[in-house]
């Protein structure tokens, strides 16, 4: 499988948690050309903040090979990482990250900061813009439908 093949299944993922009105984000850790490991957003499923894909797909990554140094792995997630996920990334030895579109409010990898550039022992290199345009439109569709959810709900009104 290629890069393109692997976000297709990161795709999926976060087309499953738009469906359960979590915010659409999917992972999957890949090692030797596969999975590993898989996340999607389940904060508010989960009521935790940290519900991340990222997070998900690491901790099952670690599950799955043993350990909770990921040194051969490379990372495909939807949305570029948040600073907590990038630490997470950095801690678990990740080498390699792949993402789709760019977060130009909580993006760590570049976007609001860079964590893999900054003073850590590990340094991942970056992929950005894989299948960018579908999953920029799977978070512009989500929020689009969000917000038009909420106009519609009835306000709250003093007697």
């Amino acid at each position: 499988m290629d890069h393109r093949q692997f976000m297709e299944e990161a795709l999926e993922l976060a087309r499953q948690s738009a469906a359960e009105g979590e915010v659409p984000v999917g992972c999957v850790i890949t090692c030797n050309g596969q999975i590993v490991g898989r996340g999607r957003n389940r904060r508010e499923t989960e009521k935790t903040a940290l519900g991340h894909a990222e997070i998900q797909a690491i901790e099952e990554a670690c599950r799955n090979l043993g350990g909770w140094r990921l040194w051969e792995c490379t990372l495909y997630v939807t949305l570029e990482p948040c600073p907590m996920c990038a630490g997470a990334i950095i801690n678990a030895r990740i080498p390699n990250v792949v993402f789709g579109a760019s977060d130009d409010k909580y993006g760590a990898c570049g976007s609001v900061c860079d964590l893999f550039s900054m003073a850590f022992n590990h340094h991942p290199t970056v992929e950005k813009g894989v299948l960018e345009e579908e999953a920029a439109a799977l978070m512009q569709e989500f929020f689009r439908n969000l917000r038009m959810e909420l106009r519609s709900r009835p306000k709250w009104k003093r007697p």
